[in-house]
């Protein structure tokens, strides 16, 4: 094999291990984002998701009532009292939450009784079961544990 034909072979070989390893890190969620994955560990220990996230753990049963109602609905998969606003991708802006590639946060609607809209309040999930709530409408979150 003459040494052009083999530069053009470990340069073909070059760009299809860059294209996979690309593919693998796309697939994977990898990257520059900050993972939130619960180890096995963790999920053995009880830990729950989000709180290595370093925000405050709070029970469900300690926020406002129609939380757990929202909590509900989403883990029925609705119907939502807002459908073209519950469910959408949060887009985390703010960047309060741990970093995540763009559509690992959902967003839904938390009642507030006597509001004409849908005021401030909402349950945050993201795509490895964690739960967070806002009750300033994105200025602060804490993470929720479902089970309490």
């Amino acid at each position: 094999m003459t040494s052009r034909r083999r530069i053009t072979f470990a340069l073909v070989g070059l760009v299809v291990l860059v294209l996979a390893g690309w593919l693998v890190k796309d697939l994977t969620g990898g990257g520059a984002s900050t993972p939130t994955t619960t180890s096995t560990s963790a999920k053995a220990t009880g830990a729950v998701p989000g709180s290595s996230s370093g925000l405050p753990v709070k029970a469900l049963s300690s926020l406002p009532k129609e939380a757990d109602d929202t909590w509900k609905l989403i883990q029925k998969g609705g119907p939502y009292p807002y459908p073209k606003n519950d469910g959408v991708v949060f887009h985390n802006n703010g960047n309060l939450l741990p970093r995540n590639k763009d559509g690992y946060y959902h967003e839904y609607t938390v009642d507030t009784p006597g509001a004409k809209n849908r005021a401030t309040k909402r349950l945050i999930t993201g795509s490895q079961r964690e739960l967070y709530y806002t009750d300033d409408h994105y200025d602060s979150f804490v993470v929720v544990d479902p089970t309490r």
